[in-house]
């Protein structure tokens, strides 16, 4: 069975059968209301618990991810990070429902060095293996 799983940057439209839109980030929108979220093109639920830790972020702000073996240790920390009792039961749901439905995970980021990307591979791992 085909996951219907997909990323996005927040602000960006929305595509044809994209489904449910998850934001993944550890800090909300600044500037916008509640209400507004999924108007904007934002998300239609927050879900800070898939995201990095504070200070994964500090550290990832300090040293600059765009480096390979900077980006590398990020990804080590932030799977680590994954693998605690929330995340981990967050994420199988996820993958479960990602089997019957559209879901899609979004960030801030705009380039290639982001976490939703390795969080995309987590879920479908889970979906395939129980991660």
């Amino acid at each position: 069975m085909a996951l219907r799983l997909t990323t996005y940057s927040y602000g960006s439209p929305r595509r044809r059968g994209e489904g449910l839109r998850l934001g993944c980030t550890r800090y909300s929108v600044r500037g916008v209301p509640r209400g507004e979220y999924a108007a904007r093109n934002i998300w239609d639920v927050w879900l800070p618990t898939l995201a990095p830790s504070r200070e994964l972020l500090a550290w990832a702000r300090r040293k600059g991810v765009e480096r390979g073996e900077n980006w590398r240790e990020f990804e080590r920390r932030y799977r680590r990070e994954m693998e605690t009792t929330d995340a981990r039961q967050v994420i199988r749901t996820l993958a479960q429902i990602a089997k019957r439905t559209p879901i899609s995970i979004g960030c801030y980021c705009r380039g290639p060095h982001c976490h939703r990307f390795i969080l995309e591979r987590i879920i479908r791992s889970a979906a395939e293996n129980g991660f």
